[in-house]
């Protein structure tokens, strides 16, 4: 492969599967590991551009089948891509459009064609084939693409995983044969097998016959048990190569990027941050605090006097609380802070494995999160299989789900 993807390995933590890596990507270098803010038609929802370059944030994350409907590729191709359009000239990630067979599954339907959409703008139906969706991505000129998969949700079991992991397979060549800047994108296959270990490793063994320069693992954070959901990251990363980044989608809580990259993941994305900074909740290291609670209105300290965030240094906590959900302000603010938080989690992250202490790290963000000690069951059994001690945590149980056949 050409130098589109230059990852280097810097650090790499002894006990557990955690590493610090350089990522150089055609518009800039990403520090691994790293959380991307999701921006799913070309816009970050309550933030400026300038404000993300001020907190440090190099990668984001583009929706191809929203982007694909509205502008439309045709736009987006004579613009210069979606760089231009939003004035961006750090990196983005786009993901396949795949993804929608899911959240958008009344309104899809699945063949080896591709999968056929009836558009929720005008009901117009539109079918979204592996060249289609590279068509796109090559239009909006992601630094990173995600092939079409074909997705069904992390709770199905039975033949529809299995016969949508071999779709996988054929509609990635189908993927790499569209490609036309392979010099200019990377193109990344997906890891697919429901929650069946053997088809997942059946899944990665067949991704590696392919040359690619990173891999995503997906299918996952959809509803299923977090018991579940750990042991097929940690299988997945587990047999993934190691000089190559791997890439969890769908992750974006605190608890699950710390757990994650001890399970040796290298990129996170989430809607998480600036949804819930809309609902008036801003994310803090015990977890996140509503601002809209009347307890909050005579509080004039920042969200968190830890926190050099424009939000942390100009508000206090009481005048959050007067415009939380009320003034479109509000979201613009807990935006800032919550994707300032994330980032400055992540970099907590890549210091503590660089210096050699993650496991130390590991304590005391769970102190801090969990100051009753009551971590989840999922979480101790997860940093247990990495060699972290946790025999001082009390268990929280997870409720059980139903996983639904097809």
């Amino acid at each position: 492969m050409g130098p589109t993807l230059v990852f280097k390995i810097l650090a790499e933590c002894p006990v557990t599967k955690a590493r610090v890596a350089k990522m150089t990507l055609p518009h800039t270098v990403v520090d691994t590991p790293v959380f991307m803010p999701v921006g799913t038609q070309g816009t970050m929802k309550g933030i400026l551009v300038d404000q993300l370059y001020d907190l440090d944030c190099n990668l984001i994350l583009a929706n191809t089948y929203h982007l694909g409907m509205r502008p439309g590729a045709e736009l987006l191709q004579k613009c210069g891509g979606l760089h231009n359009l939003m004035g961006w000239s750090k990196a983005l990630l786009t993901d396949s459009g795949g993804f929608q067979m899911v959240s958008l599954v009344e309104l899809s339907e699945v063949c080896e064609d591709g999968v056929k959409f009836r558009s929720p703008y005008d009901g117009k139906e539109i079918m979204l084939t592996p060249e289609k969706s590279i068509e796109i991505q090559n239009a909006i000129g992601a630094d990173i693409m995600m092939q079409l998969d074909d997705v069904v949700s992390s709770t199905v079991i039975g033949p529809r995983v299995e016969e949508a992991m071999h779709r996988t397979y054929r509609w990635l060549d189908r993927c790499l044969a569209a490609n036309k800047k392979p010099d200019k994108q990377n193109l990344f296959p997906i890891v697919q097998g429901g929650l069946n270990p053997e088809l997942r490793k059946q899944c990665v063994e067949e991704l590696l016959k392919r040359e690619v320069n990173g891999y995503a693992i997906g299918g996952l954070s959809g509803g299923e048990s977090k018991e579940d959901f750990w042991k097929m990251v940690h299988l997945s990363t587990d047999y993934l190569p190691k000089n190559k980044p791997r890439y969890l989608m769908g992750v974006g809580v605190a608890t699950d990027l710390v757990v994650c990259s001890a399970l040796g993941c290298d990129m996170f994305d989430c809607v998480f941050p600036t949804r819930t900074a809309r609902f008036g909740c801003a994310l803090v290291d015990s977890g996140q605090i509503s601002l809209k609670n009347a307890q909050y209105a005579k509080d004039f300290r920042p969200i968190d006097e830890n926190c050099h965030c424009s939000t942390c240094k100009t508000y206090t906590r009481a005048y959050l609380h007067r415009v939380a959900t009320i003034e479109a302000v509000s979201s613009s603010l807990l935006t800032v802070h919550n994707i300032a938080y994330q980032m400055r989690l992540m970099k907590r992250i890549r210091t503590a494995i660089i210096e050699g202490v993650f496991p130390e790290y590991i304590h005391e963000f769970l102190k801090k999160m969990y100051p009753n000690k009551e971590v989840p069951k999922w979480a101790v059994d997860a940093l247990e299989s990495v060699n972290i001690d946790m025999k001082n945590y009390v268990m929280q149980p997870e409720k059980k789900r139903k996983l639904a056949p097809q």
